[in-house]
């Protein structure tokens, strides 16, 4: 599948830019999957304006593919959103493993309608930067992909500047996922899809959740020879908006309003440091991004979008700390959520 065969719409929405949540896995007291939540989760995201899904990825747990769980997780959030909305939305599959196991994916994402493969490079970790191009280019000829760069934290590789000029050279790229939560890597990034010449191709999607609307605000300026080409995030693509997602969707809107112009408001800068302080909590930070997941079920747990905060791996779960944590930012940053809009609406979601 190549990128001229998405439908015009879903491609031009990507290219654009918009918000795709990181979507969680449901689980219920045995730890098998909880269909009734699972599909209430997709139709909040949609409900609340997000622009697509993200499937399969590090927020759904990488684990479902141990226990089985990957193609009826890919196939309950694709037929949900059809069911629910009749708008264009952008299908992203988590692809993971080594070259095989990778294109396997791309293939039962692709036979299910999904219209790009995020592909996580966590694997990849013992091989050069010619053997992870030569990975990606097989991927690509399967599906559409958009990049990955994960945080090393949680299993991320880091990959140079040159490494990102060869990944967008190449044809069936569509966008990259930017989240290794670090601004020299970041950049990294920028310089190697600008030198690539890709960045009217190739949208920027950020994952840093540490620097959300930043990214979604600011121009990045690259030089290259004495010129100067100015680049921006398109979107995002991020666990962090797998919860409170009706709030981020007007955060979006307000950073893409602010771009181009010659001064960005003083209270949009500071939402930044708010929304990186709520993360901070969500994610448990504090103990490493131990209960990055956990954290955020806890979010949708108190909203009645999950029975629990359970997960796969049973020695995953909330870190020391970190429930005081989303209790504080829970009090402080009330009006960040947007439990309001959930109550109003979790009945309709799980019937």
């Amino acid at each position: 599948m190549h990128h001229s065969q998405i439908e015009s719409a879903v491609r031009r929405l990507i290219a654009d830019g918009t918000v795709i949540p990181a979507h969680p896995l449901a689980l219920d007291a045995s730890r098998a999957l909880d269909t009734i939540h699972q599909r209430a989760l997709t139709r909040y995201y949609i409900d609340a304006g997000a622009g697509g899904l993200a499937v399969g990825v590090h927020t759904t747990q990488f684990a479902i593919r141990d226990v089985g769980l990957y193609r009826p997780v890919l196939e309950l959030a694709a037929e949900t959103a059809v069911g629910w909305t009749k708008r264009p939305l952008a299908l992203v599959a988590g692809l993971v493993g080594p070259t095989r196991q990778a294109i396997a994916e791309a293939e039962i994402a692709r036979g299910i309608g999904y219209h790009a493969g995020l592909l996580s490079l966590a694997a990849m970790k013992s091989a050069s930067e010619d053997e992870i191009i030569v990975h990606c280019e097989a991927v690509a000829r399967e599906i559409p992909l958009v990049g990955f760069y994960l945080q090393p934290a949680v299993g991320g590789v880091i990959l140079s500047a040159d490494f990102w000029r060869r990944f967008a050279a190449i044809d069936n790229v569509i966008a990259i996922k930017i989240a290794p939560f670090n601004r020299y890597r970041t950049l990294d990034v920028l310089r190697g899809v600008a030198a690539a010449g890709a960045l009217d191709r190739v949208a920027l999607y950020t994952g840093n959740d540490d620097h959300v609307l930043l990214d979604l605000t600011l121009p990045f300026d690259l030089r290259d020879r004495g010129v100067t080409t100015r680049a921006y995030f398109r979107g995002g693509l991020l666990g962090h908006w797998s919860v409170w997602t009706a709030s981020a969707i007007p955060q979006f809107e307000r950073c893409r309003a602010a771009r181009h112009k010659d001064s960005v408001p003083a209270d949009l800068l500071a939402l930044d440091a708010r929304v990186t302080d709520c993360n901070s909590a969500f994610f448990d930070v504090a103990n490493n991004f131990h209960g990055c997941i956990a954290g955020c079920h806890e979010i949708l747990r108190r909203q009645g979008l999950m029975e629990g905060i359970w997960c796969l791996d049973r020695t995953e779960g909330l870190g020391p700390g970190q429930i005081e944590e989303i209790d504080r930012v829970c009090n402080e940053h009330a009006d960040l959520s947007d439990d309001d809009f959930v109550s109003a609406n979790l009945e309709r979601w799980l019937s």
